[in-house]
């Protein structure tokens, strides 16, 4: 029976020494490609752990700018509100519950997400205002683009897993889980098949100025 979720199309290894660039595809049971699903490796020795920046998710537009943003765990993020509306940014999610109450310009402190998971971020104000934010285990991660390719290149040598997580995935994000050694491997390339639940998303209410400001 043919699989449509999670599954491996091709893996292919060229031969090297000291790094690889992996080459993520992520497509959807009707072949399409999927954009800002996380594609992530987790060596099976663990890195050094990097020095952490504060990173940024914008409110522009009425909108969180990037929807989707991937992070290490231990990073902190500043939720600067670039609109000329007020907005209460917020997460009930079990890795990290926040709240942020009606503020205009950029909070005094960044939020600091200690804990790997995915925290689902809104407003209470916009109700169809809704971001995502993965926190890695790993600092081995990149987003996939409209084509639902990315790559992460310069992997240290040595055996990894790698996974797949996207936020309208119908299975868990350990069904994608697949090995490879890259011990020996200069270049690799994965294709994963996800099944998607449907999009979707509360209707916005008109623009400031076209019937009222918050």
């Amino acid at each position: 029976m043919r699989k449509t979720w999670g599954a491996l199309a091709v893996a292919t290894l060229l031969q090297g020494v000291h790094a690889a660039e992996l080459r993520a595809t992520v497509r959807d049971e009707q072949g399409r490609p999927v954009r800002d699903a996380v594609v992530i490796a987790v060596a099976e020795v663990p890195p050094p752990r990097p020095r952490q920046r504060v990173e940024q998710i914008e409110q522009i537009d009425l909108e969180f700018v990037p929807g989707v943003k991937a992070i290490l765990v231990g990073t902190p993020v500043s939720f600067p509100n670039r609109d000329d509306v007020r907005h209460h940014v917020y997460s009930f999610s079990q890795p990290k519950r926040f709240e942020l109450p009606l503020y205009v310009g950029t909070p005094a402190q960044p939020i600091l997400f200690d804990t790997p998971g995915v925290v689902t971020i809104g407003c209470n104000i916009h109700d169809w205002m809704v971001g995502y934010i993965y926190v890695s285990e790993s600092p081995y991660f990149a987003l996939t683009g409209s084509d639902g390719v990315t790559v992460l290149p310069s992997l240290p040598a040595g055996r990894y897993t790698f996974r797949v997580w996207h936020a309208r995935m119908r299975l868990p994000e350990e069904t994608t889980r697949r090995p490879a050694d890259l011990s020996v491997a200069q270049g690799a390339s994965l294709d994963w098949q996800i099944a998607l639940k449907p999009e979707l998303r509360v209707r916005r209410a008109p623009a400031p100025g076209q019937g009222g400001r918050y």
